[in-house]
């Protein structure tokens, strides 16, 4: 979601014809996917309501050698799958079978809790506002497939934020959007999908069904992690309206057209104009100064263009969307591989941003075009005392507002922190994923533009302190600051120093005999360092977050819930007796660094949620 590159945006003489994207795309990406190991993709533009081209590169198959075709290979785009349940969620609302500003719970048969007297609504599902805390487990498998109506029971997760208040995107709200069409449709979501929108459009090539019918499964590409690698599996996606979709690109190429012609391609309508228009409108910002959400597709206006999107990503196939409204264009990527050190978002991005900056660079002259404006050199800056006091305010450590507060995952904010920095000249330092540390030159209050680029990022402000940043290449995300309680910049080494304290206890500290403490000691700090180590396991493969796992998981927070505590009391008792036994001031120093490392584990174990006995992550 956060993947920025430095391109600035240039004025171009280029035309966007055939002759020339076909040129610019086979240059570009012949090299990229050969150089970033991934196996094959696709990328099909529209224009006028026509395909103007579609190119495939590399395989589908690569000991077969079967090429990446975009006619005829399916290709799985993940959460560009949101955009069809989107558009099957306004259908509903055109017929007045669907109110998007009222309760969801008035549509199912169980309830979602209320947080702050507030309900969660469509409007809030579609914007991603419902405040719902990150959702993990089976949301994708090796199969055999959940039902979507147990799934959604057994799997709600908590809210975590007032709805309409913090973005967070979320996989299970839109499963819960796609469960609520398929109830008031009476029929089975991947069936509505089929009967009002596939077949209307002719994207025959197309289905939400996991497996897939045998008619389209032979066509279907492998997905790869490197193309130099065996391929993977079938990916399951439990939350099947969010994200199973399977379908050509020229297939897309349909569902672009339909969307830029509000609602409308050849002689089929899959909305009227007066709800296209207002699914592609962007709804109040939480930040002014950025892109923002409308329904279900986010801005990411550039050059003064204005431009709705969504990108979509599985483990192994990485999609992206993009449609200029007003230039009647549209363009979408698929590549069947991660590739080598993220290289799949960059290529996203360099795609995107090229294409834009080629064919729609900024407007030298008439009227302004609707989207957050362009930032220039004739934009005042803030004053050089004003910059360094707000850099002062941003440093520190925020953490992602899609995130596990709850569980044991929430372990993974210690671990993986946004750290910002504050510079000398009064930038910021803010290290982007994937594109490492970028700086950021204050040029409005609390807004900062990407130094040597185009992007731009906003703070909100309560009471003279930040309490959210956001991106403006990224409006269904927030950046919060992490609480002290919390804080990785105390946490962290504090961590690091208790465990090197409690090893050194067991391990290396001369003894005549092996008192508990040195067992508890050892214990402790292999506990801890368990959880750590089960997040990079799981998080290798997406199918570990399952029920195969949970023997596993109950079994390490048993363990933190017996060995933190008792290493804690055993600490005491420790140094009770390294004072009444005056055993020198080394013994009772030693006692004391053990009793403080086991409280350090004891609390992060508290914070993080580490002792809940729980399988729901």
């Amino acid at each position: 979601m956060l993947a920025i590159i430095a391109l600035p945006a240039q004025a171009s003489n280029d035309a966007l014809t055939a002759s020339d994207v076909n040129s610019w795309l086979d240059g570009m990406m012949g090299y990229a996917i050969n150089a970033a190991d991934i196996a094959g993709g696709v990328v099909v533009v529209v224009k006028d309501g026509e395909i103007l081209t579609e190119r495939g590169y590399g395989y589908r198959d690569v000991a077969a050698r079967l090429p990446l075709e975009p006619q005829s290979t399916l290709i799985r785009p993940g959460s560009i799958s949101k955009l069809f349940t989107w558009t099957a969620v306004m259908q509903l609302v055109e017929r007045g079978q669907l109110d998007l500003d009222s309760d969801v719970n008035r549509y199912l048969d169980f309830q979602i809790p209320p947080l702050a007297d507030r309900p969660v609504t469509l409007r809030n599902i579609m914007t991603h506002t419902a405040g719902f805390e990150e959702s993990l487990k089976d949301l994708g498998s090796k199969g055999p497939l959940l039902p979507l109506a147990d799934y959604l029971r057994s799997h709600l997760p908590r809210r975590i934020y007032p709805p309409g208040d913090t973005p967070a995107y979320s996989n299970y709200a839109t499963a819960l959007a796609g469960y609520i069409i398929a109830r008031v449709a009476k029929q089975p979501f991947e069936e509505y999908i089929e009967q009002q929108i596939l077949r209307p459009l002719g994207m025959a090539h197309s289905s939400f069904r996991q497996p897939l019918p045998e008619s389209l499964a032979s066509a279907l590409s492998k997905g790869y992690r490197v193309a130099t690698e065996p391929p993977q599996y079938f990916e399951y996606i439990n939350a099947s309206p969010a994200g199973s979709l399977s379908c050509t690109a020229d297939d897309m190429a349909r569902f672009m057209i339909a969307h830029l012609h509000a609602g409308r391609y050849a002689e089929a309508r899959i909305l009227q104009p007066e709800t296209a228009r207002l699914m592609h409108t962007v709804q109040p910002k939480i930040y002014p100064a950025l892109n923002g959400m409308a329904l279900g597709f986010y801005e990411t206006s550039r050059n003064g263009h204005q431009v709705i999107a969504h990108n979509g990503g599985t483990q192994f196939f990485h999609s992206d969307l993009h449609l200029f409204v007003d230039d009647d264009v549209g363009i979408f990527i698929s590549l069947n591989s991660a590739g080598t050190a993220d290289a799949a978002s960059r290529i996203h991005d360099a795609l995107f941003h090229g294409f834009a900056d080629r064919y729609f660079p900024t407007p030298t002259a008439g009227p302004p075009v609707p989207g957050p404006p362009t930032p220039g050199p004739t934009e005042s800056p803030v004053s050089a005392q004003t910059a360094a006091e707000h850099a002062r305010l941003m440093s520190g450590a925020w953490e992602n507002s899609r995130r596990s507060a709850s569980t044991f995952m929430s372990l993974a904010d210690l671990l993986s922190p946004m750290m910002i920095a504050a510079n000398a000249d009064g930038t910021i330092t803010v290290p982007v994923p994937g594109h490492g540390d970028m700086a950021w030159r204050e040029t409005s209050s609390f807004v900062w533009q990407q130094v040597g680029g185009v992007e731009r990022m906003q703070a909100i402000v309560v009471d003279g302190r930040p309490t959210k940043l956001g991106f403006g290449m990224a409006p269904p995300a927030a950046f919060l600051p992490v609480p002290v309680y919390r804080s990785p910049t105390w946490l962290v080494p504090a961590l690091g120093a208790a465990l090197a304290v409690l090893l050194a206890n067991g391990l290396l500290w001369p003894s005549r005999k092996i008192p508990v403490t040195r067992i508890v000691s050892i214990a402790a700090a292999l506990v801890m360092l368990a959880f750590p180590l089960t997040l990079v396991y799981m998080a290798a493969d997406i199918a570990r977050f399952s029920a195969a796992s949970d023997v596993w998981v109950l079994s390490i927070e048993a363990a933190a819930f017996i060995v933190f505590p008792f290493a804690t009391v055993i600490g005491c008792f420790n140094v009770r007796s390294a004072w009444t036994e005056r055993r020198g001031w080394r013994g009772r120093l030693g006692s004391i660094l053990v009793l403080a490392s086991s409280g350090v584990l004891l609390w992060v174990a508290i914070a993080f949620h580490l002792m809940n006995f729980d399988t729901r992550y």
